[in-house]
Protein backbone atom coordinates (compact mmCIF):
# COMPACT_ATOMS: atom_id res chain seq x y z
CA UNK A 1 0.00 0.00 0.00
CA UNK A 2 1.42 3.36 -0.94
CA UNK A 3 1.54 6.14 1.54
CA UNK A 4 -0.47 9.24 1.05
CA UNK A 5 2.66 12.17 0.70
CA UNK A 6 3.18 13.91 3.14
CA UNK A 7 1.44 17.53 3.49
CA UNK A 8 4.77 20.41 2.88
CA UNK A 9 2.81 22.65 4.70
CA UNK A 10 1.92 20.72 7.67
CA UNK A 11 2.29 21.96 11.19
CA UNK A 12 4.86 19.78 13.38
CA UNK A 13 3.31 21.54 16.55
CA UNK A 14 4.44 18.73 18.73
CA UNK A 15 7.90 20.17 17.54
CA UNK A 16 7.93 23.46 18.30
CA UNK A 17 8.89 25.88 20.98
CA UNK A 18 6.45 27.69 23.02
CA UNK A 19 7.33 30.85 21.66
CA UNK A 20 6.64 29.29 18.19
CA UNK A 21 3.48 27.48 19.07
CA UNK A 22 2.19 31.21 20.45
CA UNK A 23 2.45 32.36 17.24
CA UNK A 24 1.68 29.64 14.85
CA UNK A 25 -0.44 26.95 16.61
CA UNK A 26 -4.06 27.16 15.70
CA UNK A 27 -4.62 28.89 12.41
CA UNK A 28 -5.92 26.91 9.29
CA UNK A 29 -5.97 29.40 6.64
CA UNK A 30 -9.13 29.89 4.85
CA UNK A 31 -9.52 29.89 1.26
CA UNK A 32 -8.54 33.42 1.04
CA UNK A 33 -5.25 32.47 2.51
CA UNK A 34 -4.78 34.92 5.02
CA UNK A 35 -1.61 36.03 6.77
CA UNK A 36 -2.77 37.07 10.03
CA UNK A 37 -5.69 35.25 12.03
CA UNK A 38 -9.05 36.31 10.72
CA UNK A 39 -12.57 36.63 12.86
CA UNK A 40 -15.62 35.47 12.35
CA UNK A 41 -17.73 37.82 14.00
CA UNK A 42 -21.41 36.04 12.97
CA UNK A 43 -23.76 34.21 15.25
CA UNK A 44 -24.35 31.33 12.72
CA UNK A 45 -23.28 29.84 10.03
CA UNK A 46 -24.73 28.02 6.19
CA UNK A 47 -25.22 24.85 4.79
CA UNK A 48 -25.74 23.23 1.10
CA UNK A 49 -28.49 21.68 2.30
CA UNK A 50 -31.09 20.29 4.66
CA UNK A 51 -28.97 16.94 5.01
CA UNK A 52 -25.49 18.79 6.04
CA UNK A 53 -27.53 20.84 8.44
CA UNK A 54 -28.69 17.56 9.88
CA UNK A 55 -25.62 16.14 10.38
CA UNK A 56 -23.87 18.63 11.85
CA UNK A 57 -26.18 19.26 14.15
CA UNK A 58 -26.22 15.52 15.11
CA UNK A 59 -22.40 15.50 15.75
CA UNK A 60 -21.65 13.04 12.94
CA UNK A 61 -19.68 15.64 10.77
CA UNK A 62 -17.30 18.00 11.92
CA UNK A 63 -18.65 21.95 11.17
CA UNK A 64 -19.89 25.00 12.86
CA UNK A 65 -23.31 25.01 13.70
CA UNK A 66 -23.80 28.42 16.07
CA UNK A 67 -20.97 30.45 17.67
CA UNK A 68 -22.46 29.70 21.00
CA UNK A 69 -20.38 26.96 21.25
CA UNK A 70 -18.57 26.96 17.26
CA UNK A 71 -16.85 29.70 16.03
CA UNK A 72 -13.46 29.60 13.97
CA UNK A 73 -11.82 32.40 15.99
CA UNK A 74 -12.64 31.21 19.06
CA UNK A 75 -11.33 27.91 17.65
CA UNK A 76 -8.18 29.12 16.84
CA UNK A 77 -7.57 30.72 20.54
CA UNK A 78 -8.63 27.36 22.21
CA UNK A 79 -6.20 25.43 19.97
CA UNK A 80 -3.18 27.60 20.61
CA UNK A 81 -3.63 28.24 24.36
CA UNK A 82 -4.28 24.22 24.69
CA UNK A 83 -0.92 23.66 22.68
CA UNK A 84 1.00 26.38 25.16
CA UNK A 85 0.05 24.63 27.96
CA UNK A 86 0.49 20.81 26.74
CA UNK A 87 -2.73 20.34 26.73
CA UNK A 88 -5.78 17.45 25.01
CA UNK A 89 -7.89 20.50 24.76
CA UNK A 90 -9.35 24.22 25.66
CA UNK A 91 -12.38 25.33 25.90
CA UNK A 92 -12.70 29.47 26.07
CA UNK A 93 -15.30 30.89 28.13
CA UNK A 94 -16.83 34.76 28.61
CA UNK A 95 -14.48 35.26 31.68
CA UNK A 96 -12.37 33.60 34.26
CA UNK A 97 -14.86 33.06 36.66
CA UNK A 98 -16.64 31.58 33.88
CA UNK A 99 -14.07 29.14 33.61
CA UNK A 100 -14.14 28.22 37.01
CA UNK A 101 -18.32 28.39 37.08
CA UNK A 102 -18.28 25.71 34.25
CA UNK A 103 -15.54 23.47 35.69
CA UNK A 104 -17.33 23.02 38.62
CA UNK A 105 -20.87 22.79 36.87
CA UNK A 106 -19.11 20.18 34.72
CA UNK A 107 -17.50 17.91 36.98
CA UNK A 108 -19.25 18.43 40.08
CA UNK A 109 -22.35 17.48 42.08
CA UNK A 110 -24.18 18.04 45.00
CA UNK A 111 -22.85 16.17 47.85
CA UNK A 112 -18.99 16.36 46.44
CA UNK A 113 -17.04 18.74 47.78
CA UNK A 114 -13.81 20.93 47.34
CA UNK A 115 -10.52 21.41 48.86
CA UNK A 116 -9.31 25.28 47.89
CA UNK A 117 -6.34 27.19 49.22
CA UNK A 118 -7.56 29.92 51.22
CA UNK A 119 -5.34 32.24 49.11
CA UNK A 120 -7.81 32.61 46.69
CA UNK A 121 -9.42 35.67 44.59
CA UNK A 122 -12.32 37.09 46.69
CA UNK A 123 -14.77 36.24 43.62
CA UNK A 124 -13.88 32.50 43.47
CA UNK A 125 -14.28 32.32 47.15
CA UNK A 126 -17.82 34.25 47.26
CA UNK A 127 -18.47 31.42 43.91
CA UNK A 128 -17.41 28.28 46.01
CA UNK A 129 -19.69 29.30 49.16
CA UNK A 130 -22.51 31.36 48.04
CA UNK A 131 -23.05 29.75 44.55
CA UNK A 132 -21.77 26.58 44.90
CA UNK A 133 -23.13 26.38 48.73
CA UNK A 134 -27.01 26.28 47.11
CA UNK A 135 -25.81 23.73 44.74
CA UNK A 136 -25.04 21.30 47.63
CA UNK A 137 -21.06 21.34 46.67
CA UNK A 138 -19.35 22.53 50.20
CA UNK A 139 -15.51 23.73 50.40
CA UNK A 140 -13.24 23.63 52.62
CA UNK A 141 -10.03 25.84 52.95
CA UNK A 142 -6.53 24.76 53.68
CA UNK A 143 -3.27 27.22 53.90
CA UNK A 144 -1.80 27.00 50.08
CA UNK A 145 1.90 25.73 51.13
CA UNK A 146 0.42 23.33 53.90
CA UNK A 147 0.64 19.83 52.17
CA UNK A 148 -0.54 17.84 55.43
CA UNK A 149 -3.22 20.39 55.79
CA UNK A 150 -4.97 19.53 52.04
CA UNK A 151 -3.96 15.58 53.16
CA UNK A 152 -6.13 15.64 56.21
CA UNK A 153 -9.05 17.82 54.45
CA UNK A 154 -9.39 14.59 51.59
CA UNK A 155 -12.57 13.12 52.16
CA UNK A 156 -14.39 10.45 49.92
CA UNK A 157 -16.41 13.34 49.29
CA UNK A 158 -13.95 15.62 47.62
CA UNK A 159 -13.56 15.70 43.60
CA UNK A 160 -11.85 18.80 43.33
CA UNK A 161 -8.74 20.27 44.72
CA UNK A 162 -8.18 24.06 43.57
CA UNK A 163 -5.17 26.35 43.90
CA UNK A 164 -3.88 29.78 42.54
CA UNK A 165 -0.26 29.60 42.79
CA UNK A 166 1.24 31.63 42.97
CA UNK A 167 -1.54 33.34 45.15
CA UNK A 168 -2.97 36.92 44.86
CA UNK A 169 -0.89 38.98 46.17
CA UNK A 170 1.47 37.50 48.75
CA UNK A 171 2.93 35.21 46.29
CA UNK A 172 2.28 31.94 48.32
CA UNK A 173 2.92 28.86 46.25
CA UNK A 174 2.23 25.13 46.62
CA UNK A 175 4.01 22.27 44.96
CA UNK A 176 2.12 21.26 42.28
CA UNK A 177 3.69 17.73 41.72
CA UNK A 178 3.08 17.13 45.56
CA UNK A 179 -0.74 18.32 45.21
CA UNK A 180 -1.48 16.64 42.53
CA UNK A 181 -0.12 13.10 43.96
CA UNK A 182 -2.75 14.11 46.62
CA UNK A 183 -5.21 14.42 44.74
CA UNK A 184 -4.81 11.16 42.47
CA UNK A 185 -4.12 9.48 45.61
CA UNK A 186 -7.95 10.39 46.64
CA UNK A 187 -9.08 9.75 43.23
CA UNK A 188 -9.80 13.56 42.69
CA UNK A 189 -8.90 16.06 40.17
CA UNK A 190 -6.15 19.27 40.48
CA UNK A 191 -7.21 22.57 39.20
CA UNK A 192 -4.87 25.34 38.93
CA UNK A 193 -5.23 28.76 38.11
CA UNK A 194 -2.35 29.73 36.20
CA UNK A 195 -3.58 33.01 35.25
CA UNK A 196 -0.33 35.02 36.81
CA UNK A 197 2.40 33.32 35.37
CA UNK A 198 0.54 31.64 32.20
CA UNK A 199 2.26 28.95 30.26
CA UNK A 200 5.20 31.08 29.65
CA UNK A 201 6.54 30.68 33.04
CA UNK A 202 4.49 27.81 34.32
CA UNK A 203 3.02 24.70 32.59
CA UNK A 204 0.83 22.79 35.55
CA UNK A 205 -0.22 20.09 33.37
CA UNK A 206 3.26 18.98 32.79
CA UNK A 207 3.46 18.89 37.03
CA UNK A 208 0.87 16.70 37.39
CA UNK A 209 -2.43 19.00 37.66
CA UNK A 210 -5.31 17.67 35.33
CA UNK A 211 -6.94 21.06 34.51
CA UNK A 212 -5.80 24.88 34.18
CA UNK A 213 -7.88 27.79 34.69
CA UNK A 214 -7.41 30.91 33.01
CA UNK A 215 -8.76 34.44 33.26
CA UNK A 216 -7.78 35.32 29.65
CA UNK A 217 -8.27 38.74 30.70
CA UNK A 218 -4.71 39.34 32.13
CA UNK A 219 -1.54 38.34 30.90
CA UNK A 220 -3.04 36.13 27.89
CA UNK A 221 -4.33 39.79 26.64
CA UNK A 222 -1.13 41.66 27.83
CA UNK A 223 -2.79 44.64 27.29
CA UNK A 224 -6.42 45.13 29.45
CA UNK A 225 -8.53 45.31 26.31
CA UNK A 226 -11.45 42.42 26.81
CA UNK A 227 -12.77 40.22 29.36
CA UNK A 228 -12.25 36.11 28.65
CA UNK A 229 -11.39 33.20 30.78
CA UNK A 230 -10.52 29.01 29.70
CA UNK A 231 -9.71 25.73 30.53
CA UNK A 232 -7.64 23.40 29.55
CA UNK A 233 -7.06 20.00 30.03
CA UNK A 234 -7.78 16.42 29.10
CA UNK A 235 -10.26 15.74 26.34
CA UNK A 236 -12.71 13.53 28.79
CA UNK A 237 -13.56 16.46 31.60
CA UNK A 238 -13.11 19.37 29.15
CA UNK A 239 -15.88 17.90 27.00
CA UNK A 240 -18.07 18.17 29.81
CA UNK A 241 -17.31 21.57 30.49
CA UNK A 242 -17.62 22.29 26.70
CA UNK A 243 -20.92 20.86 27.83
CA UNK A 244 -21.48 23.35 29.91
CA UNK A 245 -20.65 26.25 27.72
CA UNK A 246 -22.91 24.99 24.83
CA UNK A 247 -26.01 24.48 27.02
CA UNK A 248 -25.25 27.48 29.52
CA UNK A 249 -23.76 30.10 27.07
CA UNK A 250 -20.81 31.61 29.00
CA UNK A 251 -19.30 31.98 25.74
CA UNK A 252 -16.22 33.75 24.61
CA UNK A 253 -16.87 36.51 21.61
CA UNK A 254 -15.34 36.35 18.30
CA UNK A 255 -13.85 39.27 18.56
CA UNK A 256 -12.43 38.58 22.30
CA UNK A 257 -10.81 35.81 20.93
CA UNK A 258 -8.94 37.48 18.03
CA UNK A 259 -7.50 39.52 20.70
CA UNK A 260 -6.54 37.04 23.27
CA UNK A 261 -5.04 34.89 20.19
CA UNK A 262 -2.82 38.35 19.18
CA UNK A 263 -1.72 38.68 23.11
CA UNK A 264 -0.36 35.35 23.08
CA UNK A 265 1.90 36.23 20.02
CA UNK A 266 4.23 38.67 22.57
CA UNK A 267 3.61 36.33 25.62
CA UNK A 268 6.82 34.98 25.81
CA UNK A 269 8.30 38.30 25.12
CA UNK A 270 6.19 40.22 27.42
CA UNK A 271 6.25 38.07 30.78
CA UNK A 272 10.20 37.78 30.46
CA UNK A 273 10.36 41.69 30.46
CA UNK A 274 7.68 41.80 33.50
CA UNK A 275 9.60 39.43 35.53
CA UNK A 276 13.13 41.45 34.66
CA UNK A 277 11.30 44.91 36.08
CA UNK A 278 9.63 42.78 39.09
CA UNK A 279 12.33 41.58 40.17
CA UNK A 280 14.09 45.09 40.33
CA UNK A 281 11.16 46.92 41.75
CA UNK A 282 10.62 44.11 44.77
CA UNK A 283 14.35 44.24 45.71
CA UNK A 284 14.46 48.35 45.81
CA UNK A 285 11.36 48.35 47.91
CA UNK A 286 12.79 45.92 50.16
CA UNK A 287 15.35 47.87 51.29
CA UNK A 288 12.96 50.85 51.28
CA UNK A 289 12.96 51.90 55.52
CA UNK A 290 9.00 52.45 54.84
CA UNK A 291 7.98 49.14 53.30
CA UNK A 292 7.69 46.80 56.49
CA UNK A 293 7.54 43.08 54.00
CA UNK A 294 7.61 42.58 50.88
CA UNK A 295 5.88 39.72 48.75
CA UNK A 296 7.41 38.16 45.72
CA UNK A 297 9.01 34.94 44.88
CA UNK A 298 11.65 35.97 42.96
CA UNK A 299 13.40 37.76 46.28
CA UNK A 300 15.55 35.21 48.14
CA UNK A 301 14.18 36.20 51.48
CA UNK A 302 10.64 34.63 49.94
CA UNK A 303 10.23 31.57 52.21
CA UNK A 304 9.56 29.48 49.21
CA UNK A 305 12.22 31.05 46.60
CA UNK A 306 13.44 27.30 46.16
CA UNK A 307 10.54 26.07 44.80
CA UNK A 308 9.40 28.65 42.53
CA UNK A 309 13.01 28.26 41.05
CA UNK A 310 12.46 24.58 40.30
CA UNK A 311 8.56 24.77 39.23
CA UNK A 312 8.32 27.79 37.20
CA UNK A 313 10.52 29.77 34.52
CA UNK A 314 10.28 33.01 36.33
CA UNK A 315 8.69 34.79 38.90
CA UNK A 316 5.65 36.94 37.78
CA UNK A 317 4.89 40.17 37.54
CA UNK A 318 2.62 40.92 40.71
CA UNK A 319 3.51 41.61 44.15
CA UNK A 320 2.56 42.71 47.22
CA UNK A 321 4.41 45.54 49.87
CA UNK A 322 3.34 45.84 53.58
CA UNK A 323 3.95 49.70 54.66
CA UNK A 324 4.30 50.45 58.16
CA UNK A 325 0.50 52.45 59.15
CA UNK A 326 -1.82 50.46 58.49
CA UNK A 327 -4.55 51.54 55.74
CA UNK A 328 -4.34 55.18 55.88
CA UNK A 329 -0.20 54.83 54.99
CA UNK A 330 -1.26 51.95 52.15
CA UNK A 331 -3.84 55.06 50.62
CA UNK A 332 -1.37 57.85 51.45
CA UNK A 333 1.11 55.82 49.24
CA UNK A 334 -1.22 54.80 46.46
CA UNK A 335 -3.10 58.33 46.67
CA UNK A 336 0.64 59.66 45.54
CA UNK A 337 1.35 57.75 42.47
CA UNK A 338 0.90 60.04 39.13
CA UNK A 339 1.98 57.22 36.98
CA UNK A 340 0.89 54.00 37.99
CA UNK A 341 -2.73 53.10 37.34
CA UNK A 342 -5.12 52.80 40.46
CA UNK A 343 -7.22 49.57 39.28
CA UNK A 344 -8.10 46.39 40.81
CA UNK A 345 -7.03 44.65 36.94
CA UNK A 346 -3.79 43.29 36.54
CA UNK A 347 -2.04 41.69 33.42
CA UNK A 348 -1.52 45.15 31.88
CA UNK A 349 1.55 46.51 30.16
CA UNK A 350 0.56 49.42 32.27
CA UNK A 351 1.97 49.32 36.07
CA UNK A 352 -1.16 48.73 38.53
CA UNK A 353 -1.89 49.48 42.04
CA UNK A 354 -4.57 48.64 44.41
CA UNK A 355 -5.21 48.37 48.49
CA UNK A 356 -6.87 44.82 48.10
CA UNK A 357 -8.26 45.20 51.73
CA UNK A 358 -10.34 46.86 49.71
CA UNK A 359 -10.99 46.01 46.59
CA UNK A 360 -9.93 42.76 45.49
CA UNK A 361 -10.93 40.78 48.55
CA UNK A 362 -13.25 43.52 49.71
CA UNK A 363 -16.12 41.01 49.88
CA UNK A 364 -14.25 38.71 52.54
CA UNK A 365 -15.23 39.04 55.84
CA UNK A 366 -12.03 40.01 58.58
CA UNK A 367 -11.43 36.79 59.40
CA UNK A 368 -10.73 35.81 55.89
CA UNK A 369 -9.04 38.54 55.66
CA UNK A 370 -6.71 37.55 58.24
CA UNK A 371 -6.54 33.96 57.23
CA UNK A 372 -5.27 35.25 53.53
CA UNK A 373 -3.20 37.43 54.64
CA UNK A 374 -4.82 40.85 53.87
CA UNK A 375 -3.72 43.22 55.98
CA UNK A 376 -4.52 46.80 55.97
CA UNK A 377 -1.22 48.14 55.07
CA UNK A 378 -0.66 45.60 51.98
CA UNK A 379 -0.55 46.72 48.84
CA UNK A 380 -0.62 45.62 45.77
CA UNK A 381 1.31 46.35 42.83
CA UNK A 382 1.33 44.45 38.90
CA UNK A 383 4.17 45.56 37.23
CA UNK A 384 3.84 46.75 33.86
CA UNK A 385 6.52 47.87 31.11
CA UNK A 386 7.11 51.30 31.51
CA UNK A 387 10.85 51.92 32.63
CA UNK A 388 11.41 50.58 35.89
CA UNK A 389 13.16 54.09 36.82
CA UNK A 390 9.73 55.54 36.68
CA UNK A 391 7.71 53.16 38.81
CA UNK A 392 10.54 53.20 41.21
CA UNK A 393 9.96 57.13 40.90
CA UNK A 394 6.55 57.09 41.02
CA UNK A 395 6.52 54.89 44.81
CA UNK A 396 9.22 56.88 46.20
CA UNK A 397 6.74 59.68 46.18
CA UNK A 398 4.90 58.20 48.62
CA UNK A 399 6.91 55.82 50.43
CA UNK A 400 9.32 58.74 50.90
CA UNK A 401 6.96 60.96 52.99
CA UNK A 402 6.25 57.91 55.10
CA UNK A 403 9.70 57.91 56.70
Amino acid sequence: MTEAPMDPHASPEEEWALATLAIRAGHERTHEQEHAEPIFPTSSFVYESAAEAAAKFAGDVPGNIYSRFTNPTVRTFEQRLAALEGGERCVATSSGMAAILSTALALLSAGDEIVASRSLFGSTVSLFDKYLGKLGITTRYVELADLAAWEAAMTPATKLLFAETPSNPLSELVDIAALAEIAHRHDALLAIDNCFLTPALQRPLDLGADLVIHSATKYLDGQGRAIGGAVVGREAELEEVFGVVRTCGPCLSPFNAWIFTKGLETLALRMKAHCENAQALAEWLEAHPAVARVHYSGLASHPQHALAARQQQGFGAVLGFEVRGGREAAWSVIDATRLLSITGNLGDVKTTITHPATTTHARLSPEQKAAAGIAEGLIRVAVGLEAIDDIRADLARGLDALV
